[in-house]
């Protein structure tokens, strides 16, 4: 049995169609941005949701056990709203991803872990995800189209 590897722009995929090096090479440079916009919007949303609501976040903070509320309440707007601005523009990216790493782990185990609650099933599965969608970011980078402009 043979097993034939395909190079990534071969026009032999099944039902593809032949398209030009420039038109592949731009779709290289817009899926990286894609991406990172997706992947930096809950980070973003959950960063500035964090500013107006400080109150009901900390609360649920304290309702799982944590201490110094106020304190990690700060932290994790700084990490949400900088790493999620970092992976937005591509400044930094690599740095901005590790740091969403180091906060999505504890934030991960601190608050989804009650596997009885199917809505927290979904939640750990979600920033499991996410925590995909860094790893990659930090091997990779940001793409072409970012501040730090690397492959």
């Amino acid at each position: 049995m043979k097993i034939k590897i395909l190079a990534p722009d071969s026009a032999s995929y099944p039902n593809s169609q032949p398209t030009s090096t420039t038109q592949a090479s731009n779709d290289r440079d817009i899926v990286p941005l894609i991406a990172r916009i997706l992947l930096s919007s809950i980070y973003l949303v959950s960063g500035v949701n964090k500013i107006l609501n400080p109150v009901g976040t900390q609360e649920y903070m304290a309702a799982n056990g944590m201490f110094w509320t106020g304190l990690f309440l700060v932290l994790a707007i700084a990490i949400e709203l900088a790493g999620g601005l970092s992976l937005l523009l591509g400044y930094k990216t690599r740095l901005g991803a590790i740091a969403l790493v180091i906060f999505l782990i504890p934030a991960t185990l601190i608050f989804h872990t009650n596997f009885a609650d199917p809505i927290q099933q979904i939640m750990f599965l979600k920033n499991l995800g996410l925590l995909g969608g860094l790893l990659l970011v930090m091997q990779y980078g940001p793409g072409r189209i970012s501040l730090d402009r690397t492959r």
